[in-house]
């Protein structure tokens, strides 16, 4: 399996973070794709490479030029404004009533951030950017004709949503993706905004299951009302767990994408057996869809030892998830999203990864 790795991840490198109303420094870390990356040399998986530029149409078929103008600049527009040259971190967020908009660049993050978990250093333009090209690299292989391939995503993406950032991400790498997989099936150009016609032959479909332990509220909104993206979720319940507001089971979708969203929110301790006794379902869900490929946000923080994280699955379970990963027999793109036990977290991806070449060669 080839792994695509973004170098300029390490660009961004945020001092701190607000959890749980608690300046920390931040788990989300250069340190972790340099772990994984390393994991992932030593197991021998296979070739890692550099991302392919892809430009900013990908980008912009799934998020609001606005906001990508907005993450080009903050940082400097932030700096220039009087703001902290640390970070930028919003401390007014337009939520609700709040319609207005602010000419401020010292507002501007609050309009388009949900969260105060991402912030926004020098770099984070250029990395983020470098992610999601590692993601539309990982598809491209997809498209050539491999089974499989890794796209070790840093910054991580699945909260990322049309035009909003928060929980550390930025871009959401597995949208791009499926977006840039779904236009390539039907042979559009990435510039081409226009719905796909309906021809002959049916248009291709995408499923993403979202493995991390929270769920993605941002891959949910994108796709909340499309029925060529199935969107499967198994994540803490938001009764307890970030991001609160979303991932609930009653959410199916809505207009042309009722029934294409679904959530399976999952209780704390849930060990091994729960876990993959749900991951079942979803996978059956999936295998009815019967997509063209299949993107995974693989996120590892639903491990026993993730300091955000209150599920109790153990090393063993991430190879049996690889396999039951690969026995759909799609195509399929692993995209990095969380995981914070840094101990633990480069033989956990190996494990998935191992899991699923294992019973694609069986």
């Amino acid at each position: 399996m080839i792994t695509v790795y973004p170098a300029e991840h390490a660009l961004h490198a945020p001092p701190n973070e607000w959890l749980n109303g608690v300046l920390r420094p931040a788990h989300e870390s250069p340190q972790r794709a340099e772990v994984i990356r390393a994991a992932v040399e030593r197991a021998g998986l296979g070739p890692i490479t550099l991302p392919r530029p892809h430009g900013l149409a990908p980008l912009a078929a799934v998020h609001a030029p606005e906001y990508l103008r907005f993450l080009e600049g903050a940082y400097e527009r932030w700096v220039a404004a009087g703001g902290s040259p640390t970070a930028v971190m919003p401390d007014t967020l337009a939520v609700r009533w709040m319609g207005r908009r602010s000419a401020s660049p010292l507002a501007e993050p609050g309009y388009f951030a949900f969260d105060l978990g991402a912030a926004i250093v020098a770099g984070t333009w250029r990395a983020a950017g470098a992610s999601a090209d590692a993601a539309l690299t990982a598809a491209d292989l997809l498209l050539a004709g491999e089974r499989a391939a890794y796209a070790l995503c840093r910054p991580p993406g699945h909260h990322a949503g049309h035009d909003l950032y928060g929980g550390y991400c930025f871009l959401n790498n597995a949208a791009i993706a499926a977006e840039w997989l779904l236009r390539a099936g039907a042979g559009r150009a990435a510039s081409d905004l226009r719905p796909a016609p309906s021809a002959a032959r049916p248009a291709p479909t995408v499923a993403i299951l979202d493995i991390d332990y929270h769920h993605g509220n941002g891959t949910q909104q994108i796709f909340y009302g499309r029925r060529d993206v199935l969107v499967v979720s198994l994540h803490a319940d938001p009764d307890r767990e970030y991001p609160y507001f979303a991932g609930y089971a009653d959410e199916r979708g809505a207009g042309d994408g009722l029934g294409f969203n679904r959530n399976i929110p999952l209780p704390a301790g849930v060990d091994d057996a729960g876990y993959l006794a749900a991951l079942d379902a979803a996978l059956a869900e999936i295998a009815a869809f019967a997509p063209a490929w299949l993107v995974v946000s693989a996120g590892f923080d639903t491990f026993g030892g993730d300091p955000i994280g209150d599920f109790a699955l153990t090393g063993a379970a991430y190879p049996r998830i690889g396999r039951r990963l690969a026995a759909l027999g799609l195509p399929t793109l692993f995209v990095q999203e969380g995981g914070y036990a840094i101990e633990a977290l480069g033989e956990n991806v190996v494990g998935l990864l191992r899991g699923f070449e294992a019973e694609a060669s069986g």
